[in-house]
């Protein structure tokens, strides 16, 4: 293929990326997998690095209200919660491995909250998206309260996905648009501290 029709088909690929995000189907072969862990800004450096990633997305999801603004999401009226939406190729890596990723950067002893955030939007939640992600992700969390290191039990619910909202640009990439202030939101708000008395040297893999 040219170098013309090579950027041409990135162009048409990004384009479908962008187009999920706004509630379209994700693009061909691709997949989607939407987690709620706490602060989204915190979700998505985790899954960002992962190889066959295509795209994360921070939004809203579990909530009534069409359109929600991040003042909406962040009073605790709307029901929603702060997700990271993920496109994936399949091909590269698995459902399997977002899940691994997914419970090792979140506290899952905890219900409406995470770290120094308080209420229902910060709550933990695994939103499937069909029957093969639901089995999936039960599996994976009889597997994680039979192997964890801590002995608090886990709450995180598995419920099924609703409708996805993106979140105002300005939160989209939070942590390579701002690096200081999400670092001094990070350890401030204790997170890589206690991910660490949880999970050990797994913590945030």
């Amino acid at each position: 293929m040219n170098l013309p029709r090579l950027l041409a088909a990135a162009a048409m690929f990004l384009a479908s990326c962008l187009a999920f995000a706004q509630g379209k189907p994700p693009p061909p072969g691709m997949a989607v997998a939407t987690f709620a862990g706490g602060c989204f800004w915190c979700m998505e450096p985790p899954y960002d690095k992962l190889d066959g990633v295509i795209s994360t997305t921070s939004g809203y999801m579990g909530g009534k209200k069409r359109l929600p603004t991040y003042e909406d999401v962040s009073s605790g009226a709307t029901g929603h919660a702060e997700v990271v939406q993920v496109v994936y190729d399949p091909k590269k890596v698995s459902y399997d491995k977002l899940l691994d990723v997914f419970w090792v950067n979140i506290d899952p002893t905890v219900t409406d909250r995470q770290f120094c955030d308080v209420g229902s939007q910060y709550r933990t939640a695994i939103f499937v998206h069909d029957a093969g992600q639901r089995a999936a992700a039960e599996k994976s969390k009889e597997r994680i309260t039979a192997t964890k290191p801590f002995k608090a039990p886990i709450v995180t619910p598995i419920v099924d996905a609703g409708e996805f909202w993106p979140a105002e640009d300005y939160h989209q990439d939070y942590y390579q648009k701002n690096p200081a202030r999400y670092t001094y939101y990070r350890t401030g708000c204790g997170r890589d501290a206690r991910l660490k008395a949880l999970w050990g040297a797994a913590a945030g893999h």
